[in-house]
């Protein structure tokens, strides 16, 4: 359909549209969620694209008819039922990580990538995983997983420092805070990212909270996020202040927390709605439950989640398996 290095500003929108058109009668899910609530028409901007419920992802397979998909990826279930991106083509996923982590961070292979991700290593079934494994094996000597070994990731921290390798230490926040309250020490050629969540094993804390005490304990003047969840097959990044910036072919908008159809100015806080073109094969246009401010729509920051209580228009279908 497309190649995802092709898709810019310029062209973005025709992309988007020629998605849509071709995703709301092709994903049966879409297509009887668009149906139900009388919108299954032709748009003529990519902001007027409805967007479909995330919840749908824990109680449908989103897939073309009569397709099946060559690999599923499953969320870390610390919210009960877990949620499943059933992918058609794993080269889309592919291509997207890989270009962008390349766009923002330079080539994998120059770069020792070490992975603090206990959780889902644990889990598994998990498309964070798969990326950073990918990375780890384009990665130089001493990339590699730490799933509870602290002294070890330590020495080999403590050995790039030394040899002045670049690095960059991908964690889930929990274990990079416990990580940062036994080992802290100065990294200087390191890139420390968090991914977010206490996935239960802790208090939720802000985020800016949270940076703070990794930037005490390491030493350095920014953490980097990684924004990124099952059910897109795309990732943004906030290298600094928290400001998360999308790769060219997603883009973001913000809806009324308490009407789902209704958006918001730019520059307004509520409920964060996503396009994500690698989502070729499923739904590209995806209504989180996070809470977000908008600076345009290709860079956002996350305040929080959505109130259960204040959704609306979101279980039409979620009874129908």
């Amino acid at each position: 359909m497309y190649q995802l290095n092709e898709i810019n500003s310029e062209n973005f929108n025709e992309k988007a549209i020629a998605l849509y058109n071709w995703q709301r009668f092709h994903i049966p899910v879409y297509h009887e969620y668009l149906n139900l609530i009388n919108r299954n028409f032709t748009v003529d901007h990519w902001t007027k694209i409805p967007f479909l419920p995330i919840q749908f992802f824990k109680s449908h397979v989103i897939l073309p008819e009569s397709k099946t998909a060559e690999i599923i990826f499953k969320s870390s279930g610390t919210g009960g039922i877990r949620s499943q991106h059933h992918v058609e083509h794993l080269a889309n996923y592919e291509d997207s990580f890989r270009l962008n982590w390349k766009r923002t961070y330079g080539p994998a292979s120059e770069k020792c990538i070490l992975a603090l991700l206990p959780n889902y290593l644990n889990n598994g079934d998990s498309s964070l995983v798969y990326m950073a494994n990918d990375l780890i094996q384009s990665g130089i000597q001493g990339s590699g997983f730490y799933l509870n070994d602290f002294k070890k990731l330590r020495d080999q921290l403590l050995f790039n420092e030394e040899k002045n390798i670049p690095t960059i230490l991908l964690g889930v926040t929990y274990a990079l805070l416990d990580f940062a309250s036994e080992f802290p020490m100065p990294l200087r050629n390191t890139i420390i990212m968090e991914t977010g969540g206490m996935k239960g094993t802790r208090k939720e804390l802000p985020k800016n909270q949270v940076h703070e005490i990794l930037k005490s304990a390491f030493t350095c003047n920014e953490i980097h996020s990684e924004y990124g969840m099952t059910e897109l097959l795309s990732q943004a990044y906030a290298t600094c202040h928290g400001i998360f910036h999308c790769p060219s072919w997603m883009r973001v908008l913000v809806r009324e927390a308490s009407d789902p159809f209704c958006t918001v100015p730019l520059g307004k806080r509520g409920g964060l709605n996503i396009v994500d073109l690698a989502n070729i094969n499923s739904c590209s246009f995806i209504e989180t439950q996070d809470i977000a401010l908008t600076h345009n729509y290709e860079s956002f920051e996350v305040l929080g989640r959505v109130d259960q209580a204040d959704l609306r228009g979101c279980n039409l279908l979620v009874a129908e398996v």
